[in-house]
């Protein structure tokens, strides 16, 4: 019988402190590893410290104390909350080329690499449109798009079904589903657990800086985590009188 081959660990985060000049820490002593092909969900409330996990791990700001290591080569994509922030072209065409073409590519080999990008997530046949005019699930999928055409194989997403309408939260998880499929290393910080814990093997919970589970998304449905500020998805909704927060 052959022995299955342990996954690679690419991210690994040690002891991480953030604090502020106040000194309020927003994160206190994290630490987690990710291994190639995980997605993990990260829950918290807001000001749990899940904005500015992802901020160091992207390197876009530096921990007080504790360690960040990634593997050699490889950088994480980030998948802002405000998904519209993230475009920067007029078109999907021109935005995912904006990218392509950093990577010191010619223009022919950074076309091939946008139209692949946008074939992946579905907005190929809209690559013209005023990339303003898309849904909101579209411009999630655009800024997917534009982390393909970087080659990244770690995608963080922060908060990604923030104003979002039904449609475009499917089409959001779609990308996700997809995404584990490739074998991306997936990574969703959000506090609505319940649009996309299924597709996660592991369940991070974060609050007040500290992670307080860390674990199987099955087991972690048995922590309570309502504790922690995160509405437990199983409660039940039967009559009309349980529709309510």
């Amino acid at each position: 019988m052959e022995e299955k081959e342990t996954p690679q660990k690419i991210l690994e985060v040690k002891n991480l402190v953030r604090a502020f000049a106040d000194g309020t820490k927003a994160l206190d002593g994290v630490s987690f590893c990710a291994s190639q092909g995980d997605f993990i969900v990260v829950a918290g409330s807001n000001g749990s410290g899940k904005s500015v996990l992802m901020s160091l791990i992207a390197g876009l700001d530096e921990p007080t104390s504790g360690s960040i290591f990634i593997k050699e080569g490889l950088e994480a994509g980030l998948s802002f909350q405000d998904a519209e922030a993230q475009i920067l072209g007029e078109t999907p065409w021109e935005d995912v080329m904006f990218g392509a073409k950093g990577l010191g590519l010619t223009k022919t080999q950074a076309a091939a690499l946008s139209c692949e990008a946008l074939k992946k997530v579905g907005l190929l046949e809209k690559k013209d449109l005023n990339a303003r005019t898309l849904s909101g699930g579209e411009k999630r999928r655009l800024s997917v798009a534009g982390i393909l055409a970087l080659g990244r194989k770690l995608i963080i997403f922060d908060e990604p079904f923030a104003n979002l309408d039904w449609p475009g939260v499917k089409q959001t998880t779609a990308i996700m589903r997809e995404l584990k499929a490739a074998g991306t290393t997936v990574i969703v910080l959000t506090h609505e657990i319940e649009k996309v814990l299924a597709l996660a093997n592991r369940l991070i919970i974060l609050d007040k800086g500290k992670i307080r589970f860390d674990g199987t998304p099955a087991d972690g449905l048995k922590f309570p985590i309502e504790e922690c500020g995160i509405k437990n998805p199983l409660n039940s909704y039967k009559k009309l009188e349980d529709l309510q927060w």
